[in-house]
Order: C-alpha cells, then sequence, then structure tokens
C-alpha cells in the first residue's frame, strides 16, 4: 500500500516517513510489506490508509497533476478525515493521531462485541433494505451501514442476525455477501467507540473548513461550526454512511474533475453505478 508512490515522488516518501515519526513504529514498513493480517487491523488499517491517500494528493501536487485549489473533498468512512484534512480542518499529524485512536476504539469495541457485515447487491431502495434489516434482527442488532451506491448496501450488526438476513435477502432477489471484518462497523455495537471517539475529538481544535466537506452521516456538506463537524464524525461511528448520497450531491452541485487518490479504485466503481456520466480519475499507482 502507497509503495509505488513513496518510491517516485519524494513529497510522498516524506510523508511516510513524517507519519513513522509521528505514530513511534514503522507504519511504511507495514504498508510496503505487510503482513496481511497486520496492516488489515481496524487499528493499523485507518493510520495506513489516511497517511497513504495524503502521500498521494501530495505527490499529484509535487507533479502538477493537481492543485490545492479544490472546490470539495469528500471520503468514505475513514476517508472523512482525510477529506478535512485535505480541506484545512486539522493538520497531517493531528489527523493521524485521531484516526490512530479512531482504529484502536473501533478494533477494541469490535472484540468486545463481535458482529459481522453483509453486502447486499441489487436494485437495493433505503425501504427494502430496512425492510431486510427488520425481519432479519430478532433479538440481535442489524442495520444499514453504508449506502455504497444506489445497487449496493451493507448491512451490520449481530454475527447471528447477519446470518439470518443472508437467505432473507436472497428470497427478496439481492445477491447477499457476507464480508470478512473485524466487528460491526457503522452499527449501535460501536457506540463505546462513539464516545471515546468524542473526547478525542474535543482535544483538537478544528479550522472552518476552506472547501466544502462532505459529511457521510447526513450526505450533505458539513457546516463551518466546528463543534457540529466534530458530532457528525463521533455519530458517522454508530450511523449510516451515506456515500451514494454524498456522490449525488456532489455531481448535481460541483463541476469540474473528480480525482480518487491511493490506495485503490472502489471510490470511482462507485460511481460508475451512481452516476455513470461522472468520471472519476484514479491515482491508486503513479503514471
Amino acid at each position: 500500500m502507497g509503495k509505488a508512490w513513496a518510491e517516485a515522488s519524494k513529497a510522498a516518501a516524506d510523508t511516510f516517513a513524517e507519519a513513522n515519526d509521528i505514530l513511534g513504529f514503522d507504519l511504511a514498513k507495514v504498508c510496503f510489506e505487510g503482513p496481511e493480517e497486520e496492516v488489515t487491523r481496524t487499528d493499523v488499517a485507518q493510520a495506513a490508509i489516511y497517511t497513504t491517500s495524503t502521500a498521494a494528493v501530495r505527490a499529484l501536487g509535487e507533479r502538477g497533476t493537481i492543485t490545492g485549489d479544490y472546490a470539495a473533498a469528500a471520503g468514505l468512512s475513514l476517508g472523512e478525515y482525510t477529506a478535512l484534512h485535505l480541506a484545512g480542518v486539522f493538520g497531517f499529524a493531528d489527523g493521524l493521531n485521531l484516526v490512530r485512536q479512531r482504529g484502536t476504539f473501533m478494533q477494541e469495541a469490535a472484540e468486545a462485541n463481535g458482529g459481522s457485515m453483509v453486502a447486499i447487491t441489487g436494485d437495493v431502495s433505503e425501504d427494502a433494505i430496512h425492510g431486510l434489516c427488520d425481519q432479519a434482527r430478532g433479538d440481535g442488532v442489524l442495520v444499514p451501514a453504508n449506502f455504497n451506491s444506489p445497487m449496493q448496501v451493507v448491512i451490520s450488526g449481530s454475527a447471528d442476525a447477519c446470518e439470518r438476513s443472508v437467505p432473507i435477502a436472497t428470497e427478496m432477489g439481492f445477491k447477499p455477501t457476507p464480508l470478512t471484518v473485524a466487528g460491526a462497523f457503522h452499527s449501535p455495537l460501536m457506540q463505546a467507540a462513539a464516545d471515546r471517539m468524542a473526547a478525542a475529538l474535543d482535544a483538537v481544535e478544528f479550522a472552518v473548513p476552506a472547501v466544502r466537506v462532505m459529511s457521510n452521516v447526513t450526505g450533505e456538506p458539513h457546516t463551518d461550526d466546528a463543534a457540529t463537524i466534530k458530532r457528525r464524525l463521533v455519530e458517522q461511528i454508530t450511523q449510516s454512511v451515506r456515500w451514494s448520497q454524498n456522490c449525488q450531491w456532489l455531481v448535481a452541485n460541483v463541476s469540474g474533475r473528480y480525482v480518487e487518490p491511493a490506495p485503490g479504485k472502489v471510490l470511482m466503481g462507485l460511481m460508475r453505478r451512481i452516476d455513470r456520466k461522472t468520471k472519476v480519475e484514479n491515482h491508486a499507482e503513479p503514471k
């Protein structure tokens, strides 16, 4: 993760070195070499993704591929922190420390409560996904976690409820895919992590966003009020990520280039399902 950018760009390499100094361990080595079971742990992955995305954006700026003159910024789940950093709400170090804590809190909540997630693919309306959750929930927890596109919603909750959802979703004409995850993210089972994250956010000073930044919780841009932004970030841990609505708002209100930095190409693929006419430049690796 991010190795090609670090090899191709001084700005990217310097970003990983900065992250190593802030965290006190060799994050770059974990990102570049693994092992996979370490880098995919939530408490490591969140710092790794935030650092890799920032490194790629800095490298793109170094090359002149993009400038700092953004019209808007958006990120899915953890990516919302990267978007806020790019909008000048907090510095790289503050953001890295926040996502490191967020990952630790969520990992510990997952280990304490268990749970799982299931991707539901098909023509999935919000009413239909709530109906599926209501039928499968039983005495457990089951809620929509990610509205990724009009054709995919991820549900999250108790392991037994997720298991019950699979045959019910199939009967409803959807394709359910159980996910290999550490826990029931973006569900009430993450409440302990949300409570701890509130205290961590309170300790960091937020500036007014220099550009519009999308809120996963509301599906619309954040306000300029720091307290409200922090509250939305706390809510995001236990509530649905409305990524599809974020993108629909951007398409309707923001013209220009859409750029997805490293790592991965997931957001480019989701945009194809949200609005096929909107093209996303992907920069998972140097070109």
